[in-house]
């Protein structure tokens, strides 16, 4: 588990060094707060604690006397605790945290500190450091043997939590490692949102085209391929694991459903598809049986409750295509909150921020296109429609043919001519990537991830309104509609926007949340995704992509899993896109990276609400991070 606090560690350090060279307060507080000696399954377990899928213990090496101690977290869960109430006896001063931090450099002047892992899905257990310890191969040598002679389990590992630290593996053939990425790949059961659900089970079978997912909101469902995205749902298990930042990952997390990586799921619960269930995720187990009826009554009280969202109400009286530096937050009104984040990004001129140039166009010029070709009307009757409000396949069809019209309807060209114009102005004449900014996304508890389309490098006039078409569309997809219904957003109220932005062929791209999201007590560092070539894989949901967590005030970064993708995504030079093979498989976030990113991502906090935690998309062109969106991360926590 990741190490949450330095000045834990720290405070270890000077109080471990008291007790050893004080005996009358280890002779006082041995008897149950540190042993020297696990010898069986039932110690360690008294000494250690639950955290998500692993069993936690901890332990210090004095360098000097060979003397190794591990103490209980029950008794004392941080390592302040046990160190200043256990072995030094005195209160923490901020001035001693400079003379025990020489114990995380190369050369250890007195104390190894560590801790053991029993990785209850997988069965191992590792040994292992904190992120930012410097540690030299002949000290992780050393600890292994201390381990084998004080710890019952012949068969731990050395795992690595840094990249610093996996290069040392190079040089420790001798002992037995494995990687957080091994245990990641290899676990059967991945935790994404606890809760509990009632619902019919729906084992969706491979090979399902993603056009023909159709679900009720009383279903829980099997997943046995990766989706871009699905409709509302009671719960979800796939039997893929991905990350918990993919588009349906983060909506199972909006709508707070049960929601977990299973890959036995779709034989262990073969026989249950098509009844009634009860889904139960915990941060340790998945349970699925059959539910009772009295258990299904229950249930169907509890859901009545409703979602409530916010939603800015558009001002369809602007005509500018106006530039992102020339836009805040109030401008969401006219050119919806994607564009409005950005430029409120660019316009507060903070430096060491790097933005790709783009602009605007507002909700006046989609509502302008539905009403000259009396798609307003067509709109307003689809609504009314009885069939169309409560059954799910119409409504998919109906939706269908209504984005095909407002996507066959001749663009104005007058205004084609002006975003044409202003891409070979004020944009240079670039390809461009045009975005959906719609003021129904990127709100607080409603972030509608992956509901619209994003048409990316599009560089002819002609190709240019086919896009803006296809965004505006967009807003009528399926899963856009449900996601609305469900969070019971007024759909007259939904406006289009375009955001027509410079794009970057970037060499990597990825997702920054502000937040552990592993780890709800750590309340300092970011969660980072990334994968080689264009973000669109990041969170598609399709194959793992790299995964770190990221502590910017210590600058330790800890490896989750690394990108197992085979082929990424770049430009072609025709316009639009292309999947080509991965030539640079190896490691996306180097620690410099990572530092690079979190120094940007700091500077645009102070920009938005305290309230939530961001979510942070960017991309790096060669080394130069580029921030092309920033919208409130949606959690229940």
């Amino acid at each position: 588990m990741y190490i949450r606090n330095i000045l834990f560690f720290f405070a270890f350090v000077l109080s471990t060094f008291s007790a050893f060279l004080d005996p009358q307060v280890a002779q006082a507080k041995e008897s149950h707060a540190y042993i020297t000696q696990v010898p069986d399954d039932q110690t360690f377990d008294s000494y250690s604690r639950v955290l998500g899928s692993e069993r936690v213990g901890k332990f210090v090496i004095d360098v000097k006397t060979k003397q190794m101690v591990f103490f209980d977290v029950n008794l004392y869960p941080l390592h302040v605790d046990f160190v200043f109430q256990v072995l030094y006896q005195r209160k923490r001063q901020d001035a001693d945290i400079a003379e025990y931090n020489l114990n995380y450099n190369a050369d250890k002047p007195r104390f190894i500190f560590g801790y053991l892992v029993k990785h209850l899905q997988t069965k191992d257990v590792s040994f292992a450091f904190w992120s930012g310890d410097q540690i030299r191969a002949n000290d992780i040598r050393y600890v292994y043997r201390r381990l084998q002679d004080t710890f019952f389990r012949k068969d731990v590992k050395f795992r690595p939590e840094s990249p610093k630290q996996e290069a040392l593996l190079a040089e420790l053939s001798d002992i037995p490692h494995i990687t957080n990425d091994q245990i990641y790949q290899s676990a059967k059961v991945q935790m994404l949102n606890a809760g509990h659900a009632i619902g019919t089970l729906r084992i969706v079978p491979i090979g399902t085209p993603y056009d023909r997912l159709v679900f009720d909101r009383n279903d829980i469902v099997i997943l046995q391929e990766s989706y871009p995205d699905i409709s509302p749902v009671s719960g979800i298990l796939s039997s893929i694991f991905s990350t918990p930042l993919s588009h349906v990952n983060l909506r199972a997390k909006a709508w707070d459903i049960p929601n977990a990586g299973c890959k036995d799921a779709a034989t262990t619960y073969a026989a249950f598809d098509g009844k009634m269930v009860s889904l139960v995720v915990t941060d340790t187990q998945v349970s699925l049986r059959l539910a009772s009826p009295k258990e299904i009554r229950a249930f169907e009280q509890m859901r009545k409750q409703k979602h409530q969202v916010r939603m800015p109400l558009a001002n369809l009286s602007v005509k500018d295509l106006r530039l992102l530096s020339q836009m805040n937050q109030n401008d969401a009104v006219v050119y919806g909150t994607k564009a409005a984040n950005l430029g409120h990004i660019v316009s507060s001129f903070v430096s060491g921020i790097d933005v790709p140039l783009g602009f605007g166009i507002p909700f006046f010029f989609y509502e302008a296109h539905m009403k000259k070709h009396h798609l307003d009307k067509r709109l307003d009757q689809l609504l009314s429609n009885r069939r169309f409000t409560t059954d799910s396949v119409f409504r998919k069809q109906a939706l269908q043919e209504f984005r095909n019209r407002i996507v066959q309807a001749p663009m104005d060209p007058r205004l084609l001519s002006m975003v044409f114009g202003k891409i070979q102005q004020d944009l240079h004449g670039h390809g461009v990537f045009v975005r959906s900014s719609t003021n129904a996304e990127d709100l607080e508890g409603f972030n509608g991830a992956g509901l619209y389309e994003t048409v990316p490098n599009v560089v002819t006039e002609k190709a240019l309104e086919e896009a803006i078409k296809i965004v505006w569309a967009s807003l009528w997809n399926f899963h856009a509609v449900e996601e609305r219904n469900f969070f019971h957003i007024n759909h007259r109220s939904c406006k289009a926007g375009v955001l027509i932005q410079v794009g970057v062929n970037a060499t990597a791209a990825g997702v920054l949340i502000t937040k552990n999201i592993y780890d709800a007590q750590d309340l300092r560092s970011f969660t980072i995704n990334a994968k080689h070539g264009l973000g669109l894989r990041v969170v598609s949901g399709k194959n793992v992509p790299e995964q770190m967590i990221y502590d910017p005030a210590i600058q330790g970064a800890r490896i989750i899993s690394r990108s197992n993708d085979p082929v990424m995504l770049v430009f072609d030079e025709k316009g639009g896109v292309q999947e080509l093979p991965n030539p640079n498989q190896g490691v996306i976030l180097t620690e410099a990276r990572a530092e690079s990113l979190a120094k940007a991502v700091q500077a645009i906090v102070p920009l938005f609400s305290r309230k939530h935690a961001l979510d942070i998309e960017w991309v790096l062109e060669g080394e130069k991070v580029w921030i092309v969106q920033s919208r409130p991360y949606v959690s229940k926590e």
